[in-house]
């Protein structure tokens, strides 16, 4: 039932490049769209902030159980790839999402976390989509939605004042990341030792066995060695997040001032 399933989903289509008419006008759309919901969902009082983003978790990890499936049946042919093993940076939103109304003492930084690297993520896979376009219908448009997920997210936590707009609030959020980089390491270390031809993965692109994937770190990477190229990334990492967090901070009662104040009575 499920073979004939992910058979019947595997529409072929031609890889669209990076940059492409395609690219361009997807990204344009999706983004206006997820900045759109995030402000109306925000200034609704009937969402409850908890019930939603679970239920924007469950969204991702039921498109993610069926990415998981399309790729083991149709891509590598009852083989896993470990490449794909879901613990990336773009992934830790769904689990973030799924754990948040279980502990209401960690929401605050929850929040943070999905609206400074949920943001940086999404933008940056979106700017830069290799990695999105797919010469399948279901991986490319399953790609493209997952980071207009995350801006989605990013932005409601920031207008729905989720996320702790203070400098404290993105340090106290910070060892959230670090760890998740921790677990990713570890991951990257023990995939690498299993059997198999697809036993490799880069989670957090932060696989000390290779020099870095990503432009610029690996040419750091293979001039001062993998550690210092990691190192920069995750440094990077954290820039772009601070810059996204401050942004977010500066301007987030600017956009939600822009909005149209409901009469008394409304």
């Amino acid at each position: 039932m499920l073979a004939w399933f992910f058979s019947a989903t595997a529409w072929p289509m031609e890889a669209k490049l990076p940059y492409s008419p395609f690219h361009l006008i997807l990204t344009a759309a999706g983004c206006a769209l997820a900045v759109s919901c995030a402000l109306w969902c925000a200034r609704s009082p009937r969402i409850r902030p908890s019930r939603l983003l679970a239920s924007c978790g469950l969204s991702l990890a039921l498109l993610e159980l069926y990415k998981q499936g399309f790729l083991w049946e149709i891509v590598f042919r009852h083989t896993y790839n470990w490449w794909y093993f879901p613990f990336q940076l773009c992934s830790v939103p769904m689990y973030l999402c799924l754990l948040y109304p279980f502990f209401p003492g960690r929401q605050k930084r929850f929040a943070t976390f999905l609206q400074d690297f949920g943001l940086l993520g999404g933008i940056m896979a979106l700017a830069v989509p290799d990695g999105l376009l797919h010469p399948y219908w279901a991986l490319t448009l399953h790609g493209f939605f997952w980071h207009f997920m995350l801006i989605f997210l990013g932005l409601y936590c920031r207008q729905k004042n989720l996320a702790d707009p203070l400098a404290n609030g993105f340090l106290r959020m910070l060892p959230l990341y670090f760890f998740c980089c921790a677990l990713a390491s570890v991951l990257n270390t023990i995939i690498q030792f299993l059997p198999g031809q697809h036993a490799y993965a880069d989670l957090f692109y932060i696989n000390c066995f290779f020099p870095s994937e990503q432009p610029v770190f690996r040419q750091i990477s293979l001039m001062f060695g993998n550690l210092w190229g990691h190192l920069a990334y995750l440094f990077a990492s954290c820039l772009g997040a601070w810059a996204i967090h401050r942004i977010c901070g500066r301007t987030g009662t600017f956009c939600k001032s822009t909005l149209p104040a409901r009469r008394h009575g409304d």
